[in-house]
């Protein structure tokens, strides 16, 4: 989702740069007649021509972004030629909210963030087990077995050799250990409760998160409608402004303004869906259910494999 809303993003950033491109051409041409016939300043009309110029640069910096946002998507997406990308993002997200107290329970229960948790909180118990098996007595017993045989020939060194066995029995049982044993226990048992401490905290940590992300998904839904209201109102105010300018009846600062607003809407909307949908498929990574349509996310291992 990232990248592709980078090249949404880039896209879009283009777009705006193309298109006020033409307007300040258009704008530029229309200011130097009227400066001819004396109805504008000097200083207007070269401001005219800085915007022009301006959004020149601002097409040539958009277009290079818009390729390296699709080359990072192509690489992504496996595709080893140029191929052109275009993506189209969706005006329509789905209406639904989503539970907190299922979603806190569906995150507990298939979050990989939680089994990673529990893991290590085996691991550590186990390492105690461990030291204090290695803290009691130990003894190693040693049991060597072989067959011997000489002779003047080589032949005559492998006849009979069952007549010539032996056997070694070693027994090796340390006396005092200087209390590294129990040292070793210790250090475990601490590096126990380290661990437990370090789990409680990251798993109120990931309630906090999960908390945080269902309430920002839940209000999300209205900034994009509103985001996409004020894109609108925006796009009109900027299409009113230039008019006003083009009949003698505004300014251009008016003109100017209304033209950043105007884009700084379109980016803002962008960024509300990719917030949008961002928030929407993390709820599902770590909860791995579709809430739109109440339903888990899993999969036939056995039919994948096939």
């Amino acid at each position: 989702a990232e990248k592709f809303f980078n090249l949404a993003t880039a896209q879009s950033n283009l777009d705006i740069a193309t298109t006020n491109l033409a307007h300040a051409d258009t704008l530029y041409a229309y200011a130097q007649g009227r400066y001819d016939i004396g109805t504008i300043s000097e200083n207007e009309m070269l401001q005219l021509e800085v915007n022009k110029l301006n959004e020149e640069a601002n097409c040539m910096s958009a277009r290079i972004e818009v390729e390296n946002a699709m080359q990072e998507l192509r690489s992504y997406l496996g595709i080893l030629d140029d191929t052109d990308l275009q993506v189209v993002v969706s005006d329509s997200i789905p209406d639904f909210t989503v539970s907190l107290h299922e979603a806190l329970m569906l995150a507990n229960a298939n979050s990989p963030d939680i089994l990673d948790m529990r893991r290590r909180e085996l691991e550590s118990e186990s390492n105690v087990a461990q030291a204090r098996a290695n803290a009691g007595l130990k003894a190693d017993i040693y049991l060597r077995f072989g067959l011997t045989q000489t002779g003047d020939k080589l032949h005559d060194a492998y006849r009979d050799p069952l007549d010539q066995q032996y056997i070694s029995l070693t027994l090796s049982l340390p006396i005092l250990d200087w209390g590294r044993g129990k040292g070793q226990v210790r250090v475990a048992r601490s590096n126990r409760d380290l661990v437990r401490t370090q789990v409680e905290q990251d798993k109120t940590d990931f309630q906090l998160n999960v908390r945080k992300l269902v309430k920002q998904f839940n209000l999300q839904a209205q900034r994009v409608r509103i985001a996409a209201r004020t894109d609108r109102t925006a796009q009109r105010r900027a299409d009113v402004a230039r008019r006003l300018y083009l009949l003698g009846k505004s300014s251009v600062l008016d003109l100017n303004a209304s033209i950043s607003e105007k884009d700084a809407a379109r980016r803002n909307y962008i960024a509300s869906l990719n917030e949008y949908w961002s928030l929407f498929y993390t709820l599902r990574s770590i909860t791995l259910h579709d809430f739109e349509h109440d339903l888990p996310l899993e999969e036939d291992m056995e039919r994948l494999l096939e």
